[in-house]
């Protein structure tokens, strides 16, 4: 059985080779942070479950199908699979509240112009794209800090734990990223809002 220091990835590598107990290791070592961001974003412990258990069958999916490649990076590339699954469970279960018409309540107050929303979801998807795009020119260092503080959730503390940074310089990494994202946009005149 591998040990705490073992890194996570010899631990991967093990698991490639056939050792079934690396795989228990990094579940192990992992789960708790994993689970409690699934956690976090859904709010069911029966649904958290499924989702938990649903991206580790994806990670051994890739593993054993050779085409992992995430340089040492595997909790955030663990971390990156279950948020797509979050968001794959709130696409599928778009549930809307009933309403009851009463004579306090009418449905028509809170009924609205679709096309507007419809606008408003392109006008996102568009600065999303454009926000992805920036991102890129920020040295990886940088890169890397933002991507798990902003897309992933992560904290300070988790982000130092994984890039092995003393939390200070995490937060300075963050800031100088979101000074040059700034100069990027100013250099370029790009308006990111709608």
């Amino acid at each position: 059985m591998a040990d705490l220091h073992t890194p996570d990835a010899l631990l991967v590598k093990s698991y490639v080779d056939g050792n079934e107990l690396a795989l228990s290791a990094l579940i192990k070592r992992h789960e708790s942070k994993i689970y409690g961001f699934i956690y976090s974003k859904i709010a069911d412990r029966d649904i958290s479950n499924d989702i938990f258990q649903d991206t580790f069958i994806k990670v051994i999916r890739t593993l054993k199908s050779n085409s992992y490649n995430e340089e040492g990076k595997f909790l955030p590339w663990v971390m990156r699979i279950s948020h797509n699954l979050i968001v794959d469970h709130f696409r599928k279960t778009k549930k809307m509240p009933m309403y009851r018409e009463t004579e306090e309540f009418s449905i028509f107050s809170i009924m609205s112009d679709d096309s507007l929303t419809i606008e408003n979801k392109m006008i996102f998807d568009q600065v999303e794209v454009d926000l992805k795009k920036l991102i890129e020119e920020l040295p990886d260092d940088q890169k890397e800090v933002l991507v798990m503080r902003m897309y992933q959730d992560m904290s300070f503390k988790e982000i130092s734990e994984i890039t092995g940074v003393s939390i200070n310089t995490a937060l300075g990494r963050m800031r100088y990223a979101l000074m040059n994202l700034r100069k990027i946009i100013d250099k370029h005149q790009i308006i990111l809002t709608n």
